[in-house]
């Protein structure tokens, strides 16, 4: 089947809200076989499979001895009102981003991924309190100063060797293109700005692979054109893929995807953010049934590692190492079902158990 993806817009949004709260305190047996060494890098977002402080720690940990750059992806609230009028910031930010300063893994790369919209991708992200300012434009330069210093908090902090300053910004241009032209202005401002603080930043929106390749666009090719464009403008490339939502199932089908981002694209690429299910996924309240195996999810991860290789992408990055289910379990009712679409994606089971994707995963990483 197919379903629009709209309602989906990626809803990490929501379910990173949950985890937010907790991190702040203290192959059937084909694998990509080339005597080619690698060269890409490999990595995992810092998402937890678990509620507890140990299950965090223990993803810290298995991205330690798993990869060599990994994303810290902030897509939830931003202290809009602290930023514009030089209030104190609220603590469950600080502490959220203390907490991640705490577990940074220094050996490793970083990417940070933060977003400026909401959870539908149609407005901006909310404030602590659940609002969001007023504006006559997004550009408006309140919005435009409290971003920067957004941002270069952010930044500051972390240290990144990557930066994505806005997630997923191709779904705003479907969802409500009136705000496109202000959009544009207003992350234009902030990333000169920002350049002009780190210089040697490499700086990047992400867009969604599965809302650009087909996309359910009434001018499929004009909008295809003008976001491919505007993506090569870009210091690097950064694509959010997630092959399920548009029902992509076997090796032919994912080259495809690929091939027009090959063939679109003239920048370096990277996967910011990817996976694909490894069991079926049924949500009946959502009217979504899919087929999903571990062969399959293999498959997937077959062909975007020879893709890095062979089109010199600068990094992959895994959604989620492992299922969490556990976590999962703690989710409030009204968001279980949307939160089940990349539980079961992992590398590795719920229980910790490795599929197939692993050792291909270990195979290329050890290259």
């Amino acid at each position: 089947m197919r379903f629009n993806t709209n309602m989906l817009s990626n809803f990490n949004i929501l379910l990173v809200g949950i985890l937010m709260s907790l991190s702040s305190c203290s192959k059937t047996n084909t694998v990509v076989e080339s005597s080619v060494s690698r060269n890409f890098k490999m990595g995992f977002t810092s998402w937890s499979f678990g509620p507890n402080i140990q299950d965090i720690n223990d993803t810290y940990l298995f991205i330690e001895n798993n990869a060599d750059i990994y994303n810290e992806h902030i897509d939830n609230k931003i202290p809009w009102n602290a930023w514009i009028n030089d209030l104190n910031l609220p603590t469950e930010f600080t502490n959220e981003i203390g907490g991640r300063v705490n577990r940074k893994i220094n050996d490793k790369q970083l990417v940070l991924s933060v977003s400026l919209l909401n959870s539908n991708r149609d407005d901006l992200a909310e404030d602590y309190d659940g609002t969001i300012p007023q504006y006559l434009n997004l550009n408006d330069v309140d919005i435009e100063d409290a971003y920067f210093k957004h941002i270069n908090y952010l930044v500051s902090q972390l240290i990144p060797d990557y930066l994505v300053i806005a997630i997923e910004v191709n779904e705003l241009r479907i969802r409500d293109e009136a705000k496109w032209a202000s959009y544009k202005l207003l992350i234009q401002n902030v990333k000169s700005r920002i350049k002009q603080v780190y210089p040697n930043l490499p700086i990047s929106e992400s867009i969604t692979l599965h809302n650009l390749y087909e996309p359910d666009d009434s001018h499929q090719t004009e909008y295809t054109n003008y976001m491919t464009n505007y993506m090569n403008q870009m210091d690097f490339v950064a694509i959010s893929f997630y092959p399920f939502f548009k029902n992509l199932k076997s090796k032919d089908e994912f080259q495809q995807a690929f091939d027009f981002l090959h063939n679109n694209i003239n920048r370096p690429i990277a996967f910011v953010e990817t996976s694909h299910i490894a069991e079926n996924l049924i949500v009946p309240n959502l009217n979504i049934s899919i087929d999903g195996n571990e062969t399959e999810q293999n498959l997937y991860l077959e062909a975007l590692l020879e893709n890095a290789q062979e089109q010199d992408y600068e990094f992959v990055i895994w959604w989620a190492h492992r299922d969490y289910d556990a976590l999962w379990e703690t989710f409030p009712v009204e968001l279980k079902d949307i939160g089940q679409l990349w539980r079961d994606s992992g590398l590795l089971d719920e229980n910790g158990n490795a599929r197939l994707s692993k050792t291909t995963w270990d195979s290329s990483l050890d290259k």
